[in-house]
């Protein structure tokens, strides 16, 4: 069954979105991350430049674009739409508002919450969600 974890109270939501990501890829063969094409856009550039000495090999897949046939095996996907998820990616950070659709197709989604009252409310209403479809769910409190 999908492991669900949020975590709560974070900073600064794409900094925490970029060492949990370095910390995953470490773990596993495929990561990827869902959000609004700002955000997407946002996570691409820090990616780029938040470690001097590590870089996270990654690909930005913009809505319906193609994906290059050289990139296609890129261990960790940036996406504005799941569809365009690849099928042995097992972990999914979820950067944006709505539940993930079909969350069962995943080991584990992370839900990354920051201390914003609208981000906060939005996550209830996802984790109620989650927990409505019968998935266990993990807590996580991130120290200030």
């Amino acid at each position: 069954m999908t492991e669900i974890q949020f975590h709560f109270n974070v900073p600064d939501r794409l900094a925490y979105a970029c060492r949990l990501l370095r910390k995953a890829m470490r773990k596993v063969a495929g990561v990827s991350v869902l959000g609004d094409a700002g955000d997407m856009e946002r996570l691409n550039r820090q990616l780029w430049s938040f470690e001097p000495t590590e870089f996270l090999p990654h690909v930005f897949v913009r809505g319906a674009d193609a994906v290059p046939s050289g990139l296609v095996e890129t261990p960790l996907w940036l996406l504005t739409d799941l569809e365009r998820c690849p099928t042995g990616h097992k972990v999914l950070v979820n950067l944006g508002a709505a539940p993930v659709g079909e969350p069962e197709r995943f080991d584990r989604l992370v839900e990354i919450v920051s201390t914003e009252p609208d981000d906060r409310d939005a996550a209830r209403q996802r984790w109620r969600h989650y927990a409505g479809l019968g998935f266990p769910i993990q807590k996580f409190e991130v120290p200030a």
